[in-house]
């Protein structure tokens, strides 16, 4: 008998080999993205931060974007649907964005994606949260050296909501809703180091190049508990708030899209009874209705 995949469990778009290759590959260039200024002498103003490799960054990380893509698209895990439920997802994460901006920590930006991340995958999430912080960046005129570390960042958020562990009905809300509240303070810890280590003011938590790692990580946070829970706070709270009230609607139409889309659906092709001018039967495509896979387990009988 064929095990019932519950709907909590069920990921449309599973994660091949050859995209969790290049989603490592892809988060590696983050980490030294992030993480290089940290070992060098780095100095100069923040405003100044990351100016002349930020372009490489950005260079580096939408091919590896499009590959993630693609490959999704090669392995028959994601196919034209799923490309245009990205689209829209994308379009309606980067308007969300409008109304909060970001001003407050606040942003509604996470309400899609952590949903969209869940149903549909690591590798879906992942290219989500970087191409709907791009957008956004477009439509806010927030494009600067700061946007390919903020793509990053979301992306990140968007690969790991995908990697939750399987839970369902009110345990699944709560497990976003906790994630939720993780992502907000994790964000805001990552996003500071794309120009900290460049604000060199001298202080007892500013970045001291040349000394030791350790120490000037442990600065680092000392900088972060003092400058940055006053926006990571309401991020936090606000995500978690976000996902008790709206995650289970969200979850279920994206579902329901999913299962109408059916994705993983494959044409199967029989002889046609009638015969073309040259007397050879013409294979004709057959409509064959993909199987629903459910929505809730049937209870045992």
């Amino acid at each position: 008998m064929t095990p019932v995949r519950r709907h909590g469990n069920l990921r449309v778009v599973p994660l091949a080999g050859r995209t969790a290759w290049l989603l490592a590959v892809a988060s590696a260039v983050g980490v030294a993205a992030y993480g290089w200024p940290l070992l060098a002498d780095t100095t100069g103003a923040a405003g100044t931060a990351h100016a002349g490799d930020a372009a490489w960054v950005f260079a580096l990380v939408l091919p590896l974007l499009l590959a993630v893509l693609l490959s999704e698209l090669g392995s028959g895990a994601l196919d034209a649907k799923g490309v245009a439920v990205l689209g829209v997802l994308v379009a309606g994460g980067a308007l969300l964005r409008l109304p909060t901006g970001g001003v407050t920590g606040f942003s509604l930006m996470f309400f899609l994606l952590l949903p969209a991340a869940r149903v549909f995958g690591p590798g879906f999430g992942f290219v989500l949260g970087a191409l709907t912080m791009f957008a956004s960046g477009l439509l806010t005129a927030g494009v600067g050296p700061w946007l390919p570390f903020q793509m990053l960042g979301m992306a990140w958020i968007g690969l790991f909501a995908g990697l939750l562990p399987p839970a369902r009905g009110r345990g699944e809300v709560v497990l976003l809703a906790a994630y939720g509240a993780l992502a907000g303070f994790a964000y805001g810890l990552l996003l500071n180091l794309w120009f900290w280590p460049y604000a060199t003011s001298g202080s007892s938590i500013a970045f001291v190049p040349g000394d030791g790692l350790v120490d000037n990580l442990g600065r680092y946070w000392a900088f972060h508990l003092t400058t940055s829970l006053g926006f990571d706070v309401p991020r936090a709270v606000g995500n978690a708030a976000l996902m008790l009230v709206g995650a289970r609607p969200v979850l279920a139409a994206l579902r329901r899209t999913a299962r109408r889309a059916a994705f993983h659906a494959q044409p199967v092709f029989s002889a046609a009874a009638a015969e073309d001018a040259g007397g050879v039967a013409a294979l004709a495509p057959v409509p064959v209705r993909p199987e629903p896979w459910p929505l809730r387990a049937p209870r045992p009988s």
